[in-house]
């Protein structure tokens, strides 16, 4: 049997609400950065651990729908699914971060003006196929490897994980991924109470230190939410997306640890988070059960804008800061009116994109490359 043959299997749904609320987490995080002077003040401050907690949540849902699939289904095949679930809104992106760049002109930003059309154009076309550029290629001046869409870098650093999947780590006994996962989890502690900050932030750059945060932070969660399926056993929690909805709050919410005079305390926070508490989220959340046509809406709400919402709100937050640098607005709740319109329109933003074009493009890919429905 071909991969275009393959149906879809039944989500988890309170996991789909789970990556919703964590999504809604990292708008909220964003905008706060905005008024913070440091780490150290940050408001939701550990907001940055959800792309961790998405790895954990990716590695898990992809042993879930395709480790049983590999006598029916072809590296190429697994590699064009990924592509024709991921790949539109990778573009949709882009697009809307090519739209705004030039409105974010300002004081933090003082080039952009001077930025070519032509070469703006380039990036958001380079952009469309994850490649990342290097700082000589900045555009904005964060150096990002995606100056158009900054949260660009880990969707590319979750196609890599999909292809070492696929290429290899697939065919890892559960004891040759477990001694990758722990292997994996040194790292990640080394990283983050060595880190000078304190923490992972980090993985947006193409440069040799941005690149090994980036690893270190996608090959321990990821790989351990693939080992995480396949080694446990899903029982029964009432509740479940309620408590662990309560739990991701909290975690990504927690001030920060240690204060300036004891930073390895936060880095040791962040990764003991990513390495106990999102896997066990991951664990409660896949072993609960939704009842209701309220909690079932819900989360099926949250999981479809999820990925809309993250992968389109930061041109928004480019804006969001720039105003605030440009009118001086130190304090939140004197910003709070334009902070709870881009936090609305955010939410529009990433809806619409869902509707009107993510859903049917994927419907027309997969009629096209997988003649099947996805």
């Amino acid at each position: 049997m071909q991969a275009n043959q393959l149906t879809a299997k039944p989500h988890y749904p309170i996991l789909d609400g789970l990556r919703g609320v964590a999504s809604v987490m990292v708008v909220a995080f964003h905008l706060f950065e905005a008024h913070s002077t440091s780490h150290l003040d940050q408001i939701i401050n550990h907001g940055y651990l959800a792309v961790d907690f998405f790895f954990v949540l990716s590695g898990f849902v992809v042993g879930y729908a395709y480790d049983d699939r590999w006598g029916k289904m072809t590296i190429g095949g697994f590699f064009k699914r990924r592509l024709v679930r991921l790949q539109p809104m990778v573009v949709m992106g882009m697009i809307v971060g090519a739209v705004f760049f030039y409105f974010q002109d300002g004081v933090l930003w003082p080039g952009i003006h001077a930025v070519p059309v032509w070469k703006m154009l380039l990036l958001m076309l380079i952009g469309f196929t994850l490649i990342p550029v290097p700082v000589s290629m900045d555009i904005r001046g964060w150096q990002e490897m995606h100056p158009l869409n900054g949260p660009g870098w880990s969707l590319f650093f979750e196609y890599i994980a999909n292809i070492l999947y696929g290429i290899g780590v697939r065919k890892f006994s559960k004891t040759a991924l477990s001694i990758l996962v722990i292997l994996a989890a040194a790292a990640l502690v080394y990283l983050a109470v060595s880190s000078p900050n304190g923490d992972i932030i980090g993985g947006w750059s193409l440069t040799a230190d941005q690149l090994t945060i980036g690893f270190t932070r996608l090959m321990y969660p990821f790989f351990a939410g693939l080992l995480l399926f396949r080694v446990s056993k899903i029982t029964y929690l009432k509740n479940a997306f309620f408590w662990c909805s309560l739990l991701i709050i909290v975690f990504l919410a927690i001030p920060r640890v240690g204060g300036t005079e004891h930073l390895w305390q936060n880095g040791l926070y962040d990764s003991l988070t990513i390495i106990l508490i999102f896997p066990l989220i991951v664990y409660l959340g896949a072993s609960g059960q939704l009842k209701g046509k309220r909690a079932t809406g819900l989360c099926k709400f949250l999981g479809d804008i999820s990925y809309p919402i993250y992968i389109t709100h930061y041109p928004l937050i480019y804006l969001y800061t720039g105003w605030v640098a440009d009118n001086k607005v130190h304090t939140f709740s004197q910003a709070f009116p334009m902070a709870a319109l881009v936090f609305v329109s955010s939410i529009v933003i990433g809806y619409a994109c869902l509707k009107l074009y993510d859903e049917p493009v994927r419907r027309w890919l997969a009629k096209k490359v997988l003649a099947t429905k996805v």
